[in-house]
């Protein structure tokens, strides 16, 4: 219902509409809202309304620490400027110019900022590239205050007492929900956003270390060309002799090498959140550096460094009080954001230890170990629709995870290696293949009914046809009436060794997870069947660090591991565009 055709019946009762962007002041001004409503037009009710503004005038203003949103457009701006307005004598709806205007009115600074990705910068060069960074973090915490103020806007709208009396109360339900998923998104954004700013702000601060250290004129003059070879965890390949056949080998030898930090620029999931208790914390390691995972006040996750700014004591050994992690030593307590807010016996020091972008979605904790801002989408790692999760198991294995990777991307080995699991009983197929797009990271099996994907940087998702435990069921998924579906998480804890989150899915007999100690079966199923691998695993690398080649001549059903091994190339060789992103 528009304002206009209800003018008759608010003919001389002033209304002022104003968005906040705090949800606790959005529902504080919604009931002054209804309340000057119900006031005659009178010198208290003018007083009402000015307050009102000035109070939403004054919260408006911190919009720093938010992240935009894809539903803000530069056409919403024009709308969202016009929230502020009163019915005049006439009833005639008056616009009101605020003071907003010039915060949300800016430039994309995108299409400004200078092109020097992957690329060694003196001291002037990085500056202006920080100056840039910063001006986009701020463009784009302006447009996601925008979207806020909008959907706060309908909010307003449907709660309306002149709009209720024309739609159903279940419409009404359908609305609000519909805003408050909106909502919801908008601001998980904005908190993405926030450790977006964060991250930048810790560049610029170590970048001023490298220039007090004089560092940044030490690389200046160094060119990328020169740069040493990729280690041993990538993939290199080798250019084939004239006159002799194309195929290529693949070199993955010798002691691996430490991790380039490219690799850390992704979102990664590292617990389960059902193993992540209010009072309880979860020691990590991530790429060789030691974490601990712990709930705040909020019951929100946060992932601090591991040791005590103190006496570098590991915080894991302590306990969780009040979500702060209290360092078992002396006593200090730090917040999920680093923040030390307690020091027993001595006064209170401004002392912060590092902690990572960390968020919690679809039961899993994700952390950003990297110096680039976080991306702004996590990817989703639910099982596919009429999926049920049965099990949720953590291994810790002594392997380099790319190894790990390697043996996961793998299905002709089964027949040989999982003998007494799930591929009892298999029969050895004259030629397996792995059927893919020529731009893709997913596939299928032939001739087992299995799907496979590499969902980087860590992830192998499959979906597995199957009838009764060990036999399978037709060529392919879509010809198997009851399925399994597995993801592997393989974290990189160190150079030897993988946490390993492994989620297990069915699509039918719902009812085993309602058996008591179902649980601990699965697990034992999936230490069996990573046990088969594992003595296998280890042994090459082993070999590899005395110098072995684990890549020697693929072969056809080697296709998904080899194009795992060209994407991470890629990655730690600093490719803008990395190969068969059109899949991911």
């Amino acid at each position: 219902m528009s304002w206009q055709g209800s003018r008759d019946r608010v003919k001389h009762q002033p209304l002022v509409y104003t968005l906040l962007t705090r949800e606790n002041v959005f529902y504080f001004f919604t009931f002054f809202h209804f309340l000057s409503l119900s006031l005659p037009p009178s010198p208290s009710s003018v007083f009402l309304s000015n307050t009102m503004n000035a109070v939403v005038t004054a919260l408006s203003l911190p919009i720093s620490l938010c992240k935009s949103s894809n539903t803000s457009t530069r056409k919403d701006l024009k709308r969202a400027l016009r929230v502020v307005a009163v019915f005049g004598e006439e009833g005639q709806l008056v616009p009101r110019k605020h003071a907003w205007g010039p915060l949300f009115d800016i430039e994309d600074p995108r299409s400004k900022a200078p092109q020097s990705r992957w690329k060694f910068l003196d001291v002037n060069q990085a500056m202006e590239v920080a100056r840039y960074d910063i001006q986009y973090l701020d463009w784009r915490a302006r447009q996601d205050v925008l979207t806020i103020m909008l959907l706060h806007e309908k909010v307003v709208e449907v709660l309306n007492p002149l709009a209720r009396e024309y739609k159903s109360i279940g419409t009404l339900k359908k609305d609000l929900a519909e805003l408050q998923d909106e909502l919801a998104q908008a601001h998980r954004q904005a908190h993405i956003s926030e450790a977006r700013v964060s991250t930048a702000l810790d560049k610029l601060a170590y970048m001023e270390a490298l220039f007090n250290d004089r560092l940044l004129q030490d690389r200046n003059t160094t060119d990328m060309s020169e740069a040493p070879p990729s280690p041993s965890t990538s993939t290199q390949s080798l250019t084939a002799v004239k006159g002799k056949p194309t195929r290529k080998n693949w070199e993955v030898s010798g002691p691996v090498q430490p991790y380039n930090p490219q690799l850390k620029n992704f979102w990664y999931p590292v617990a389960f959140s059902t193993d992540l208790k209010d009072d309880t914390m979860i020691p990590i390691e991530v790429f060789e550096e030691p974490w601990v995972i712990f709930r705040g006040e909020d019951g929100k996750p946060g992932c601090v460094r591991n040791t005590c700014a103190h006496r570098a004591c590991p915080l894991h050994l302590g306990s969780v009080n009040e979500g702060r992690i209290q360092c078992p030593y002396h006593g200090w307590e730090y917040r999920t954001d680093g923040k030390c807010e307690k020091m027993p016996s001595t006064r209170l020091l401004d002392v912060r230890i590092k902690a990572l972008p960390c968020f919690e979605q679809e039961g899993m904790i994700w952390i950003w170990p990297g110096d680039e801002p976080p991306a702004a989408v996590i990817p989703s790692l639910l099982p596919p629709p009429g999926f049920q999760i049965h099990a949720e198991v953590v291994v810790e294995i002594p392997v380099e995870h790319g190894l790990l990777l390697d043996n996961l991307l793998d299905l002709a080995h089964a027949p040989f290696t999982h003998t007494s699991t799930f591929a009892k009983g298999w029969s050895v197929p004259s030629l397996v293949k792995f059927l893919t797009p020529n731009s893709g990271l997913q596939g299928s099996w032939d001739p087992y009914p299995i799907d496979m994907e590499f969902r980087p940087p860590c992830m192998v998702i499959s979906t597995i046809g199957i009838s009764k435990p060990g036999k399978l069921e037709g060529r392919n998924t879509k010809q198997c009436s009851t399925h399994l579906h597995q993801l592997h998480i393989c974290l990189p804890s160190s150079r030897k060794k993988t946490r390993l989150l492994y989620r297990m899915s069915l699509d039918f007999a719902p009812f085993l997870k309602h058996v008591p100690f179902m649980q601990l079966v699965w697990r034992h199923f999936a230490e069996k069947v990573l046990n088969e691998d594992l003595r296998l695993v280890v042994g090459q690398q082993e070999r590899m660090i005395n110098g072995a080649n684990v890549w020697n001549l693929p072969v056809p059903y080697d296709k998904l591991g080899v194009r795992y091994r060209l994407w991470r190339n890629a990655v730690e060789q600093g490719s803008k565009q990395l190969p068969f992103n059109k899949s991911v």
